[in-house]
């Protein structure tokens, strides 16, 4: 297996960091590189600027043994790593510029030998594109879009699958594909992913990986949306969904899962767009159950309307704004939206909480809502909305809220908390 001396991560995000840490703790040498000054510094500090699990204990420990230095500017390396944002455009298809953007401050370092691996989440013939835009600026080298296993330079594709919260923990156990633009590409991004991964690394191709990664959040995107649109179906019949779905779940081949206010996060709630705007005439299932779950954070708002509009003077906690439990990330946040919608009509006074940040979102503050803490926001309101099942809001019994009036998007309070108390399903 070749040895890596040094490893350049474009993107310091909440891959590119954890990843960082992981080659760093494996005895390589890691420059991590970000645009954002405030994030280097932080790195440097050996301090982290998200929150997930043991990540700061490690970043800590990794840049006081002097095997990972942040900095702003693309430097020299064996092998580079970019995990950098792949953002949706305002009509809703793939935008690559920040990967290319990526590849143009890596091409001026490259020599013969190196390996570059591009993560960041992307439609199918971006690696190929990478690659032809490389050879462009570098017309010295040789790259494997044009010369196979040949090439001066090897790249690959090799997305991550893992859950925020357990990143550390996923990133090393879970299998990895590894798609590289020639088999000599792929064979090298494996070794790499070697030193730290103890699932199984599979080599296919540079596009196969790239579909594979979408098609992945597009599948649970489609089962969430069944989830929500079930939901609906019960709160037009008057029934409880997450007893309908514990009893269907008790079929030895049904798996449904637990519907919400949305869905959000860069993957799940984007990438089916960017399958569907590679193939928009095959992709109507994929489009319907965007449809559904885009349109979710609308329903719950019109239910909390609903709910106000029977209360003189209302004054709504909305407990959550991250995109799911126990993180900070509030990227594509269906709990964002929904504040959002609440503040925009006018429903009454809006109080927000979540205990992994320290302020409210720009989108939010300016309209008025207010940032308090869980407890101090259920006493001053006459209804709470439960919108992000976070362990600390799971520590709260439901019989303190009193008489106010309850939405429970998550079920953790009208449901699970109630079953894990009484045993019972009714």
């Amino acid at each position: 297996m070749r040895e890596w001396n040094t490893v350049s991560v474009i993107g310091m995000g909440y891959i590119g960091l954890p990843t960082c840490a992981l080659l760093a703790s494996r005895g390589i040498s890691i420059i991590g590189v970000d645009v954002n000054r405030n994030v280097v510094d932080s790195v440097n500090r050996g301090a982290v600027h998200i929150v997930e699990p043991d990540l700061d204990g490690l970043v800590q420990k990794v840049v006081s043994n002097g095997k990972l230095r942040a900095t702003i500017g693309t430097e020299p390396a064996d092998a580079f790593i970019v995990a950098v944002p792949t953002p949706m455009t305002d009509d809703r298809k793939p935008d690559i510029r920040y990967v290319l953007d990526a590849a143009r401050s890596i091409a001026p370092h490259l020599k013969k030998g190196n390996l570059v691996i591009l993560e960041s989440t992307s439609p199918v013939g971006t690696t190929r594109q990478v690659s032809s835009l490389l050879g462009e600026l570098r017309p010295d080298l040789a790259f494997p879009h044009a010369a196979g296993d040949e090439a001066d330079v090897l790249v690959a594709y090799s997305p991550e699958r893992v859950l925020p919260g357990k990143i550390l923990t996923e990133l090393v156990q879970n299998d990895r594909s590894v798609g590289g633009l020639s088999p000599r590409s792929s064979e090298h991004a494996a070794s790499l992913y070697a030193s730290f991964v103890r699932g199984t690394i599979v080599q296919t191709t540079a596009e196969t990986a790239e579909l594979v990664k979408l098609a992945e959040n597009a599948f649970r995107d489609v089962n969430i949306a069944f989830a929500n649109e079930l939901a609906a179906v019960c709160e037009q019949l008057n029934l409880d969904v997450w007893s309908v779905i514990d009893l269907a779940n008790r079929h030895p081949r049904v798996s449904i899962l637990q519907p919400g206010p949305g869905v959000g996060g860069h993957c799940i709630a984007v990438d089916p767009y960017f399958i569907i705007s590679a193939a928009p005439d095959d992709t109507p299932l994929m489009q319907a159950a965007r449809r559904v779950n885009s349109e979710r954070p609308h329903r719950v708002a019109a239910a909390i309307g609903e709910l106000a509009a029977g209360i003189e003077n209302p004054v709504i906690a909305c407990l959550g704004l991250a995109f799911k439990a126990d993180i900070d990330d509030l990227r594509e946040s269906p709990a964002v939206e929904i504040v959002e919608l609440l503040a925009r009509t006018k429903v009454g006074r809006i109080i927000a909480s979540e205990p992994n940040i320290d302020r409210l979102p720009d989108s939010i503050a300016r309209l008025g809502v207010e940032f308090r803490d869980p407890l101090s926001a259920i006493d001053a309101a006459n209804i709470v909305v439960l919108l992000v099942d976070h362990r600390q809001f799971a520590m709260i019994d439901a019989a303190a809220l009193g008489t106010r009036k309850l939405l429970d998007t998550r079920g953790l309070w009208t449901w699970h908390q109630k079953r894990r108390n009484t045993g019972r399903m009714d």
